[in-house]
Order: C-alpha cells, then structure tokens, then sequence
C-alpha cells in the first residue's frame, strides 16, 4: 500500500471530529500531521501484565524504519522568528489533535469495551477525572471519547484558543496545552501498546512512527510534556527520535530525559 499524506489515511477513516485552525506558518509535515485532551488524569500499575509485553512488535527494526518522510522533523518544531509563542503553540496543538483522533479513528474498530476493558499501556492503568475531580473508571474507548470532547470543546472556544484579530490568549494557555500534550501521548501509547497489530495490518505504521516523532519533538522542544509521563514510552522514544533531531531519552538539561531504570513499567500515581 503507497503512502498518502498523513491527512488521508485511507478508506478506514471516520474520524468523530474534524477541525482546524488557520496556521500562522507551516506548523506540521508539510501542512498535514496533528492533536488534544483537558481534564487530569492519574496513572497507576493495574496489577496486570499484559500479553504485548511479552513482545513489543513495535519496536522491530523493520517497522521502526517506516516513516512516510525523511523530514528533519528538529527543524519543522522550532518557534518561527515571525511567530508568536501562543499562536505557533495553538496551531500546532489543533492540528495534532485532528491527527492523533484520526490516527486512532483508523483502529477504533478494535478498540472496544471487551477487547480494552481500560485504558492500558504497558503495566499502567490510566483513569479519567471529571470536572469535579471524580474519578471515573472507564474503558479505552470511553477514555479517548472523554479527551477528543473535551479537547475539541477547548479548541473551539474563542476565549481559550481566540482565532479572531485583536483576541488575546488566556495567561494559563500553555499550562492548558501541557495538560492536552499530556492526554494526547496517552491515546497515543495505547495505539502502540493495544492496536499496533492493527495498524500493521493497516499499513499505517508508517504514519503512526512520522506523527509520534512530530508530536514528541514537539512536545520537547516546549517542555510540554513530563518526562516521568512519557517514560513509559522511553524505548521507543529513543529509537524513533533518536535519528530524527531529537534528545536521547538518557536526559539533557532542557527536562527532555528518562524516569529512570524500570520507569517504563509504571507511572506513579500523581
């Protein structure tokens, strides 16, 4: 199967939303790669092993190698001169948003209540918190439905994302985005960790790697993103980032690096 633009994965693809937001520059892989979610979210190991563990298929060299560009992906985050902070960070985010929910949109089928009881990765369980901080048990499915409203409800409100003249942004914007970034990667994992199978068969591992990369490369170049959230992720991070512009996960100085030895097996609850 060729490889089309990551805006046009193919036959499978029915996506629950679809927005964008005028972009101020050429914010994502050639105007085609994207992002979102808001209320927190805590994470703890679910006492399970799951059978992927056993073999991340992900990880094999002959499907990290797929990408649908060779694009110096260091290059394409970097805040333009012109731009400003706010609205690079917000165009970059809508267009994440509408990638990763179209990304998971191609699996979705499979994603269900049966077949994902929670939203897992690795031996981490993640729960939704609602807005009166409620702790809501909840599939996988259930989980991304609650980050893609959620996150499309922001994205759509012109006192939190403003694309008219003269509208300001809001002083909490990035921490906003940060709790977004975070929610995203999550949907994100699962697909690697629960349906990469999938995305195989699909042969849309490809547009998974090149979105992963863009997104995390992203995501550091602005410190969105805690490296204690994402180390559970850490191996393939530093495998598919590592020749693409990015940080080795070992850690730098700009907050980019590892949890630790293990980090990958859980995430403390927090």
């Amino acid at each position: 199967m060729a490889c089309s633009p990551l805006g046009s994965l193919g036959p499978h693809c029915n996506p629950p939303f679809q927005m964008g937001r005028p972009s101020p520059g050429c914010s994502c892989l050639g105007g085609a790669l994207g992002l979102m979610g808001m209320q927190k979210s805590k994470a703890k190991p679910n006492g399970k092993k799951p059978a992927a563990e056993e073999r991340k298929a992900y990880l094999e060299p002959e499907h990290t190698k797929a990408r649908i560009t060779d694009f110096q992906f260091k290059e394409l985050v970097v805040l333009p001169h012109e731009i400003d902070l706010n609205e690079w960070l917000a165009s970059n985010t809508t267009t994440f948003f509408h990638h990763i929910n179209l990304q998971y949109s191609t699996i979705s089928e499979f994603c269900t209540g049966e077949t994902c009881q929670t939203m897992a990765v690795c031996n981490t369980q993640y729960y939704w918190y609602d807005e009166r901080g409620k702790k809501v048990k909840c599939t996988a499915p259930q989980y991304v439905d609650f980050v893609m409203s959620s996150v499309q409800k922001l994205v759509t409100d012109e006192d939190v994302f403003p694309t008219k003249y003269g509208r300001e942004f809001p002083s909490s914007f990035e921490s906003l985005v940060r709790k977004i970034c975070r929610h995203l990667f999550h949907v994100l994992a699962h697909i690697y960790w629960a349906h990469f199978k999938e995305t195989l068969a699909l042969e849309l591992h490809g547009h998974l790697n090149t979105l992963y990369v863009h997104f995390i490369l992203f995501a550091r170049e602005f410190n969105l993103l805690d490296p204690k959230e994402t180390a559970i992720m850490d191996d393939l991070t530093e495998v598919l980032c590592s020749g693409a512009g990015g940080v080795h996960s070992g850690g730098s100085g700009d907050g980019a690096g590892s949890g630790g030895p293990g980090a990958q097996n859980h995430v403390k609850e927090r």
